[in-house]
């Protein structure tokens, strides 16, 4: 009897017994009501920024933005930082430069066109598209009808795995597990004494290797917003979806231009059609 299932091995169980085993690992995902969501939703540029400053002082230690360009923080659509500060803020970071020392390279500081780090440790993942890369919701028996009603929900998983630190159940007591209980992660070890005897998990997440990044109160805003932990965790998770998706808001306002063209349209072709065959139909 083994005291931990590694990734590898819930995998393997799930797929050596029955699909149903691999739907049992439940996790606990808030539904946040992020200020972009829906169609006619914009992001809050004050909360991008405090997000920024969330990733720069406490997850830049670890986590690299390798897709995003400095140079993007002044975009109107993003952070909106004027043109002086986003400058100011690259030069805080060094970028090795091939082209120095006669091809030798160098550090040299960053700037505006160059690009976020890359993650510091081999096992911490680039966050720039973790915000698409992980669905908060899912439907039932895998149909995707959460989806559909309240959308992926990347925002949302990002700002429950900052808050979804727990103690570990009674459950795991004397299972000696390594990592943290997270009640929004379902990808990480778990023991067998929280599995009951029909290999269903007996309580929702997983045991994460990431230590607890956020607490509340770590950051100091300059705006005088709320530092507890819900509010931090869900001002990074802001920030890491206008990474994922830098363009949303011209993406929809092309979106709302075009159904707006088709509508006027459809109108105009019902119009003239009714005028060509209405003269016929008379005669009928």
């Amino acid at each position: 009897m083994f005291r931990k299932l590694t990734l590898t091995a819930v995998t393997t169980l799930a797929m050596a017994t029955a699909p149903a085993i691999a739907a049992e690992v439940e996790t606990e995902i808030e539904d946040y009501a992020f200020s972009f969501e829906g169609p006619f939703g914009s992001f809050d540029q004050m909360q991008l920024q405090r997000g920024l400053q969330v990733y720069t002082e406490i997850c830049s230690a670890c986590h690299g933005l390798e897709l995003v360009a400095f140079r993007n923080l002044h975009d109107e659509g993003g952070p909106g930082l004027p043109e002086d500060q986003m400058r100011a803020y690259a030069e805080f970071y060094e970028v090795f430069d091939q082209s120095l020392f006669d091809g030798e390279g160098d550090f040299r500081p960053a700037t505006p066109a160059d690009k976020f780090p890359s993650s510091s440790l081999s096992n911490a993942p680039d966050l720039s598209l973790m915000a698409k890369a992980r669905a908060g919701f899912h439907g039932p028996a895998g149909t995707g009808i959460n989806q559909l009603v309240k959308g992926m929900g990347g925002a949302e998983y990002i700002a429950s795995l900052m808050t979804g630190y727990h103690e570990e159940p009674e459950c795991a007591a004397d299972a000696n597990m390594d990592g943290q209980y997270n009640v929004a992660f379902a990808a990480g070890g778990f023991p067998a004494s929280c599995i009951d005897e029909h290999g269903h998990h007996m309580v929702p997440g997983s045991w994460i290797s990431m230590s607890q990044p956020l607490y509340g109160d770590d950051v100091e805003y300059a705006d005088g917003h709320s530092t507890d932990l819900e509010h931090v965790a869900q001002d990074v998770a802001a920030f890491l979806m206008w990474t994922a998706e830098p363009k949303m808001m011209a993406r929809k306002q092309a979106g709302l231009t075009g159904v707006l063209f088709l509508t006027v349209l459809t109108v105009l072709l019902y119009l003239t059609n009714k005028r060509l065959w209405a003269p016929h139909k008379k005669k009928h």
